[in-house]
């Protein structure tokens, strides 16, 4: 398998979209996990509320079956090859190609006060990715432009200073990047809002996922089909099964008669998915210095890849060797 880097930013709670679209398959591949923590703070944000998110995220992903033993999970402000690099990276981006990223473009349209870390912050999502010399980048399509930038740049820098980095391409995910809101087909599952009753989040109780599932909108049809266009309420449920019991969506809604049917078998699958990583998390969650130690430890694995990537990019760059780069 290509080697990956999948990451994490923690600013909100984990939705069942992350687990089947993001979590899994960083957990399946043996990617790098990365918990983007420095990601949290390019808008205005409450400390306490990102360090508690941080645990929280951290938590789950080992709760969901991350075994730091085959790769390495870590908090990307533990590892300080990221900011290091992510200065070396702005001397070879331009502000043309910060400027025009459409999430910047987006966000600064509702901000009243614009931080600066909002337009460099895709410089250092390519320090993330350009540290660990991985080939592959699973993201959504609302973040491949960012990839996008991250191969610009190492290609604008191998090209000038020589060999340095591996030339990463961004993977989109076949499956999890469709889950789409429950009360809205039309928009995707987010984790911002925390009171948001069409998202399933991770640590809901089963009967609030079992509430939010019955409520689901569906249309007038009356018949199970898996039509993401016709019947998106309806695909959207058929897909969110496939996703727990690992079948196709078309296959499954030949098996029901009724929306009722299915609401009733898809809150049961979701229940059964998430209990023994709700449980997982409550044990861990009652040892946080475990937790904390698994993070440490990656740190420490990370850093060993991250200085080697560093001390080469100085080295291209042409500054001389001191204590921090050894």
């Amino acid at each position: 398998m290509p080697r990956r880097l999948s990451g994490f930013k923690p600013t909100g709670h984990l939705h069942l979209g992350n687990l089947l679209g993001a979590v899994r398959p960083a957990i399946e591949e043996d990617s790098v996990i990365l918990i983007a923590d420095l990601h949290a703070l390019t808008v205005t944000h409450d400390p306490a509320r990102v360090r508690g998110l941080t645990r929280e995220l951290a938590t789950l992903l080992l709760a969901a079956g991350a075994e730091p033993d085959r790769a390495p999970c870590y908090v990307q402000s533990h590892v300080p090859e990221h900011t290091e690099l992510h200065y070396l990276l702005e001397c070879a981006t331009s502000y043309g190609e910060a400027h025009r990223m459409i999430q910047f473009k987006e966000q600064a349209a509702t901000q009243e006060q614009v931080r600066l870390s909002l337009l460099t912050y895709p410089t250092l999502m390519a320090a993330d990715i350009l540290l660990h010399d991985v080939e592959e980048v699973p993201v959504g399509a609302d973040q491949t432009q960012h990839v996008e930038l991250a191969r610009d740049v190492a290609v604008r820098f191998n090209n000038r200073y020589g060999p340095t980095f591996t030339v990463p391409k961004a993977v989109n995910p076949s499956f999890g990047g469709r889950i789409r809101n429950l009360s809205d087909p039309a928009g995707k599952m987010g984790k911002t809002n925390d009171r948001e009753a069409g998202v399933l989040f991770l640590l809901d109780p089963p009967e609030v996922l079992r509430q939010k599932i019955m409520r689901a909108v569906t249309d007038t049809v009356g018949e199970v089909r898996y039509d993401p266009q016709g019947q998106p309420g309806v695909a959207n449920l058929l897909e969110i099964l496939a996703g727990c019991v690992g079948d196709s969506p078309s296959t499954l809604a030949g098996l029901f008669r009724s929306y009722g049917e299915l609401k009733e078998v898809v809150a049961d699958s979701v229940v059964a998915t998430l209990r023994p990583i709700q449980a997982r998390y409550a044990d861990l969650a009652a040892e946080p210095g475990a937790v904390e130690g698994i993070l440490r430890d990656g740190a420490r694995r990370a850093r060993s890849q991250t200085r080697a990537v560093v001390r080469r990019a100085r080295d291209r760059l042409g500054l001389l060797p001191g204590t921090g780069a050894e």
